[in-house]
């Protein structure tokens, strides 16, 4: 299969949920010991549209908001990050938006996420079919919409839609177990959609889930390049990443840095990777521009703002020794 090409003159539209994220402050501080928190914008998906954004390309989200001031929180810092919220509907009654409180620390890192009542799983198919999909390059998914209906149908409309637009399909696993009702459930939707799809990413214990056995997941994703996707990326933490396309095997590894946090560094590769893709870079370059990426954002505070500019990823790799694999 031939690898999808990446415009970088249309914007990558990105279907998921965008939410808030309390970081118990100052950075060390344990949540239960915390006086203060600080306030950012988090969810996955909204994390690689700032990603993206940062490093020069474009992006449109597609999701719901609770109709409350969380939502319009959300709202208010797509638009300060330059993301396009044309399609990020508000969701009224007991809808509540995603919330996370999470902490600035490796050891025992604690995260609280609160996902009750989900807006953003309130994503319906005439959501979907009120977008224009000529106007972008490429179709981007995380596997958290898939974890409930309506969000599921309309996601996977989506897919229809993009295909017919001859869009690109882009799936970055991020398989959350407490958003599902069983793991047989996640397990069959996540092939499902792993086998539309012209992209995939995850990390190796993501795709020994999508394989229904533990150490099946290296063979999954070789299945997977083979068979459907054009691009499979098989990161495996601090042990770097195996990138298949089609019969080809690219192995790489990471940067070494000193982090303040384990979160963030799949967004932040996703960003940077689709940006530099676009951007007409090859793909082993993207992969380690992806991998630069994930090490400057768990070496600062936050996600969405410690997504690099260009600026700040040419400086990083300018000092740094290299990537090496673990």
């Amino acid at each position: 299969m031939n690898q999808p090409v990446l415009s970088n003159d249309k914007p990558f539209l990105i279907i998921g949920r965008a939410g808030m994220d309390f970081y118990a402050d100052p950075p060390g501080t344990r949540t239960e010991d915390a006086t203060q928190f600080v306030s950012h914008l988090g969810g996955s998906s909204a994390n690689i549209a700032v990603g993206l954004t940062k490093q020069g390309g474009s992006a449109a989200l597609v999701t719901r908001v609770s109709d409350d001031a969380i939502g319009r929180f959300c709202l208010n810092q797509l638009k300060s990050y330059g993301v396009d919220a044309t399609h990020v509907h508000s969701e009224g009654g007991e809808a509540r938006n995603s919330l996370a409180v999470v902490e600035t620390r490796l050891q025992d890192t604690q995260s609280v996420i609160y996902r009750n009542g989900a807006a953003d799983f309130e994503m319906t198919v005439e959501d979907v079919d009120a977008i224009d999909f000529s106007k972008y390059g490429a179709l981007v998914t995380t596997g958290t919409v898939f974890a409930s209906e309506p969000s599921r149908s309309a996601t996977f409309h989506a897919f229809e839609k993009a295909r017919s637009a001859g869009l690109p399909i882009i799936f970055d696993v991020d398989y959350r177990p407490y958003s599902w009702p069983s793991a047989e459930v996640a397990a069959d939707v996540y092939s499902r959609a792993g086998a539309l799809c012209d992209i995939v990413v995850g990390n190796d214990e993501e795709f020994d889930f999508m394989a229904g056995k533990k150490g099946d997941g290296l063979a999954k994703a070789e299945s997977l390049a083979t068979s459907s996707a054009a691009i499979v990326v098989y990161k495996m933490g601090e042990k770097g990443a195996i990138t298949f396309s089609g019969t080809n095997r690219v192995e790489t590894g990471i940067y070494t840095v000193q982090a303040l946090k384990p979160t963030g560094a799949g967004d932040a590769f996703m960003g940077t990777f689709l940006a530099s893709l676009s951007q007409g870079r090859d793909l082993s370059d993207a992969v380690l521009r992806g991998s630069a990426s994930a090490a400057i954002v768990v070496s600062k505070v936050a996600c969405a703002p410690a997504m690099p500019t260009p600026d700040q990823l040419e400086k990083f790799l300018s000092i740094h020794p290299g990537p090496s694999v673990g």
